[in-house]
Parts: C-alpha cells; structure tokens; sequence
C-alpha cells in the first residue's frame, strides 16, 4: 500500500496539480511557496516527501515537476472530510463536507470511504491524538473490540472501541483517564481503518 498524505503534502500536490491545469506547465518552488505561504526550504522538504511516496517525479530544473497519476498501486482517491469526530464527549452529528483528503485507493476498496477530523483526546492510547484524521469505512456493525463511529441515540457521535455486553453497549475510551459510555443501544457509522497525522 503506498503511503498516505498529510494534509499539508496534499495540499502542495493539490497546488502542483491546479497550476498545470490554468497555467499548462509545472510551477517553480517559489511559486508553489507563494500560493500555500510556505518558506522555499519547507515546499522542498514536501516535495522531497512526494517523490519518496512516489507521487511525482523531479528533473532538477526550475520547473521540472512531474505528477506521476499512477504514483500508488491502483492510484490515489480523494476522500471527503465530512466533519468533525469526537474523541471525549460526544459532539453533534457531522454532514457537511470540508474538504478531501488523498489516500491510496486500496484504502476506500469501493469508493465509499470518508475522513473525519478528530477531537479530543480520549483515543490518545490508540495514538489518535486531536487533530488526526481517520478515514472510515462505513459499515453498520464491528467485531467487539474495533475502533468504530459509534451513534447514540441523541445524535450525537463518538470514536470509541465498542463492545456489545449482556444488555447494553460499552463504548471504550483509550485513556485511563476517562470512563467507558454506556448506552443501551449504538448506531454503529463506520469503522476505522486509518490515521492521518498533520505534521
């Protein structure tokens, strides 16, 4: 599996990939650097980031980037940020779409995948920290044990490790500071399948 982007590095590949669309050629560091305002050294540590995961390819010359489509085995696939996830109390629903995030295509099989931003530190254990995003592969049900996106009945939504006891559902929190939930019933939303840290 290729490796995934951070928000940051997808956001440069995202600039490279619109400036060849408007402007028909690659853009320099400097200009990359002015359209996110990122220091020349910082887009050539991404950019040294996308060539290692082998999204694209450089000459060495002013303009001479190249993005390579097929970069990761069976490709890249934006997936849609539709909210935000509590990882503590749990928050509202989430609906709106944010933004998207690239991630190998193995890591949504049937293009239903999204990503959710995390807060909230109760998956610190996990090494899910606040910030995170993790993408979800929507599913109504997980075996005992698995990180998923757990509905309670108000509404409201969690990240939780669940576990289906005798007469009720226990959400598990990963940090020993923090209390299970328990609810007598969960709509299970999805399951997580990745992390994504923001550098």
């Amino acid at each position: 599996m290729g490796d995934p982007l951070t928000q940051r590095q997808h956001r440069v590949l995202q600039t490279i990939e619109r400036f060849v669309q408007d402007e028909g050629y690659t853009p320099s560091v400097r200009e990359i650097g002015s359209v996110l305002g990122l220091a020349p050294a910082t887009v050539q540590q991404h950019l040294e980031v996308l060539e290692r995961k082998g999204y694209i390819r450089r000459s060495g010359q002013s303009h001479g980037i190249e993005v390579l489509s097929g970069g990761m085995p069976g490709g890249v696939v934006n997936v849609p940020i539709v909210g935000e996830i509590a990882a503590g109390a749990p928050i509202d629903a989430y609906e709106e779409r944010l933004d998207t995030i690239a991630v190998a295509a193995d890591m949504s099989p049937n293009g239903s995948a999204y990503a959710l931003r995390v807060r909230g530190d109760s998956m610190i254990e996990d090494h899910i920290c606040d910030g995170d995003i993790v993408i979800v592969e929507p599913v109504s049900t997980v075996r005992d044990g698995e990180i998923g996106v757990a509905m309670l009945d108000d509404g409201a939504v969690t990240l939780k490790r669940i576990f289906r006891e005798a007469d009720r559902v226990r959400l598990q929190p990963a940090n020993a500071d923090m209390a299970p939930i328990y609810a007598e019933d969960v709509r299970v939303q999805g399951r997580v399948t990745s992390i994504m840290r923001r550098l």
